[in-house]
């Protein structure tokens, strides 16, 4: 029997090129290009009128988070404000300005509504994506600072927009005092949007692995460990799932699963024509109507 002897110099190469292909894939995932608010607030006019937000009442403030790393919110006060408050979350690469076409619907409802730039994103330090591990325990932050900072508060809820919803939906491990939740097209855990993302561009599925890889090595976090939905299994805040029915980047079997996992009260609304985080753009009055019925049902209409 011969044996085929590989060089070192080989074996060491390639060991070297798969821990640079891992690193830069796990760059690739955790650190995608950011917009300005100035380029978000360019991409939302012109799909909406935003001219509302123009005469709001605004106040400004940053919130230190459980580590000490400073989030950058804005309240926008709502001109027939009754105490009822809600903190919106965007998505991956957006930022603050990306959460106006939700603030729209809530302030016409009467909520004044905090929004803010998502670690990493907006005017924050730069940092990279846990997709909800560091992200959850900044919501459960604000959460307690909004309690703390506005005393007339009768009201709490919270929303989120894709990464923004995962967010939303980990911080609830937190047990956060909220009313409500409204989860927009979140992922119940990012391992499987990566999957789908690798298998639709034709690409190795495998590579999610590698990146894995890459990640517990740069950035001390596991891919496999952000996981949205087990911080469901003794959640009981009522949520509202709204996902796009046409959502081809994050499917909407993962706010199904989400929405059967929860141990309280849910909702799951499927948008017919929508893609990936284009439900409220598509059909704002549909959007509006399922928000408010969903707040009549749990009594808080």
């Amino acid at each position: 029997m011969q044996y085929v002897v590989i060089p070192v110099t080989i074996v060491l190469v390639l060991f070297i090129l798969w821990i640079i292909l891992s690193l830069r894939l796990a760059s690739f995932v955790m650190t995608g290009h950011r917009q300005t608010l100035d380029k978000a607030m360019k991409w939302q006019s012109e799909r909406y009128d935003t001219s509302f937000y123009n005469d709001l009442e605004h106040t400004d403030y940053t919130v230190k988070s459980f580590d000490g790393y400073e989030l950058h919110a804005r309240m926008l006060r709502c001109p027939n404000h009754t105490g009822k408050y809600v903190i919106i979350s965007h998505g991956y690469t957006d930022n603050r300005i990306g959460s106006l076409k939700y603030a729209k619907m809530y302030i016409a409802l009467g909520y004044s509504c905090i929004l803010y730039d998502l670690r990493g994103h907006g005017l924050n330090q730069s940092t990279f994506t846990t997709y909800g591990i560091r992200e959850g325990k900044d919501i459960a932050e604000l959460v307690r600072d909004t309690r703390q900072r506005y005393a007339d508060i009768i009201q709490l809820g919270l929303h989120g927009e894709s990464l923004g919803a995962a967010s939303t939906v980990t911080s609830l491990q937190f047990k956060p005092e909220v009313d409500f939740v409204v989860a927009d097209c979140g992922f119940s855990d990012i391992d499987n949007v990566l999957r789908e993302g690798y298998r639709n561009a034709g690409a190795p599925v495998l590579l999610v692995d590698v990146a894995n890889f890459g990640a517990r090595l740069r950035y001390r976090y596991s891919l496999k460990t952000m996981r949205p939905i087990d911080s469901l299994n003794d959640n009981e805040i009522p949520i509202l799932f709204i996902h796009g029915a046409n959502d081809s980047f994050i499917l909407p079997k993962n706010s199904e699963d989400m929405a059967q996992r929860t141990k309280g009260y849910s909702e799951l609304h499927l948008i017919e024509g929508a893609g990936h985080a284009e439900s409220m753009l598509h059909s704002p009055e549909e959007y509006g109507k399922i928000v408010e019925g969903f707040l009549a049902k749990i009594n808080l209409r």
